[in-house]
Formats: C-alpha cells, structure tokens, sequence
C-alpha cells in the first residue's frame, strides 16, 4: 500500500513537485499540454464552440501523462495530490514563461518512493 506524503504548505509541496519533473522532455510536455489547454479555451470561447472545453483535461492531462510514463517513469502527483498538482503545474508553467523557474529544484532528492 502506497502512503501519502503530508505536506504543511503549497510551497512545501511544490519543492516535491518539481523533483518529479527533473526530466526536461517531462516537462516540455506539461508546458505543451498545459499551453494547448489555454489555446483550446480561448477558441471555444471566442467561437462559442463550447463542445470542445471536454479537449481541455484529455490535452493537459494527456501530455502531462505521456511525460511521466515514458520520460520520468513514475506516477502523476495528482493521483495522490490532485488540487495541489494542478496549481503547481499553473505555477511551474508561469516560472517557466517569466523565466523564474528555479532548475535547482529539479533534483532526485526532491523525490518520494512511490
């Protein structure tokens, strides 16, 4: 049986998020998937084609998955850790886009055995 890590706080949290996004491929992948969310989002919103927002979570999570599986070869935080994944892949993807996202982290240590 797995156990779940308690964290204290978001930024506690986010240490360890980013240690189980040490593979760049893995992240490029969040950082495509999460960009294609928002391309999806502002199309359905402009053009009123609310049927295509169902994309929204197949896309992100899609490419999120595809990362963890064949590139960094563990599970999904957000099987375990769901509401805190979703925000720190928001927040990783804006450190990435300002260029604030700080690699040092990206480390084996940061890591928990699943």
């Amino acid at each position: 049986m797995e156990t779940v890590q308690e964290f204290k706080s978001f930024k506690e949290f986010y240490v360890f998020y980013l240690g189980e996004h040490s593979n760049p491929v893995c992240r490029n992948l969040h950082f495509i998937g999460s960009l294609l969310v928002l391309a999806v989002l502002a199309y359905a919103l402009v053009t009123q084609q609310y049927t295509l927002l169902w994309l929204m979570p197949v896309i992100g999570y899609g490419f999120a998955w595809v990362g963890h599986f064949f590139f960094e070869h563990n599970k999904p935080a957000t099987f375990k850790y769901p509401l805190y994944s979703f925000a720190s892949d928001w927040v990783m993807l804006f450190q990435f886009l300002t260029g604030t996202l700080n690699k040092e982290y990206f480390k084996p240590e940061n890591k928990i055995a699943s």
